[in-house]
């Protein structure tokens, strides 16, 4: 850490300062104002100080041109509303646990995982940075189905710290992306055991599959471990209510076996059906398009026709 150059870890000391000071703030508050003044927080003074508007007007404009001024407009102000909301949830560990897990769960998934636990077979959920996986985290567990989680760190070192804890307070266990999480993760499904992964990130070991009609990089490993395990691999979503407090937990039917390309286009397929439904609820602020075209997603483009050919 030491040979970082010292003005980025400045930076990201005092981000992570400021964001803990406004955690801590919101904190006193009651749970059901904590949540939204945290969100309006976010949306009315963090957002436009780190540029998030510009970010969420730049991804639209690139996928959904067809949105009109209003519409962005809406978003531009509702999707850091809804990030903000997952944050302080997190910190706010035994109110958030116990509104959670009154969320309503369904879904023509639930019976495959069901049985799927009852032969004592791994099960892999996969979600993305919408709505609510933490809440959909929760009612699963409640459900019976103790998951752990396959995360990527936060660039901040110092918030990542504390991050990771309250992400582990809410249930164990975690693996950290890399070598050493990987060969844990691996332990845990030959085990029987439930995992859950959000594969909806920009991806440099990923291959550009269209996301909104455009070309994002996105990892194959989710599907790969469904294959190589023979676990289920289920979307799940958390999907915020209108009152912005409570969820409903949607489990669908699993991602049929098959090519491990065309599973995780299927995912994102599916994915992107569900933030067409909820486009508040969805991470616009992700750079996801960022290596979708280029030398990188060239090279990646031929590495997968190459597997590919290979396996043929």
């Amino acid at each position: 850490m030491s040979k970082d150059p010292f003005l980025p870890r400045a930076s990201e000391y005092v981000v992570n300062l400021v964001l803990r000071g406004l955690i801590g703030l919101a904190l006193l508050l009651p749970y059901r104002t904590r949540v939204p003044v945290m969100g309006w927080i976010t949306a009315r003074l963090v957002a436009p100080l780190a540029g998030y508007g510009k970010r969420v007007r730049e991804n639209l404009a690139q996928v959904r041109p067809d949105l009109s001024p209003a519409e962005v407009n809406h978003l531009v102000r509702w999707v850091p509303d809804n990030a903000g909301r997952n944050m302080i949830e997190m910190y706010s560990t035994r109110d958030f646990i116990e509104t959670a897990r009154q969320s309503t769960v369904s879904g023509p998934g639930m019976e495959v995982i069901r049985k799927a636990r009852a032969e004592n077979r791994p099960v892999i959920f996969v979600t993305g940075h919408f709505g609510s996986f933490n809440a959909a985290r929760i009612a699963m567990i409640e459900q019976g189905f103790e998951m752990g989680v396959f995360y990527r760190p936060l660039k901040n070192r110092y918030f990542n710290v504390h991050y990771t804890q309250v992400m582990d307070a809410l249930s164990q266990p975690m693996f950290e992306q890399g070598k050493r999480g990987m060969v844990a993760m691996v332990k845990h499904l030959r085990k029987g055991g439930v995992l859950a992964i959000l594969n909806d990130l920009n991806a440099q070991d990923g291959v550009p599959l269209d996301f909104f009609g455009q070309p994002a990089l996105t990892s194959l490993v989710t599907a790969e471990l469904a294959l190589k395990y023979d676990a289920p691999l289920v979307p799940v979503w958390g999907i915020r209510r209108p009152d912005g407090i409570h969820f409903d937990i949607h489990v669908e039917a699993p991602i049929a076996h098959g090519d491990p390309v065309e599973m995780t286009r299927e995912f994102n397929d599916r994915l992107e059906a569900q933030v067409r439904d909820h486009m508040d609820q969805w991470f616009w602020i992700h750079r996801r398009w960022k290596d979708g075209t280029g030398d990188l997603a060239e090279a990646r483009a031929r590495h997968m026709q190459d597997r590919r050919n290979t396996d043929a």
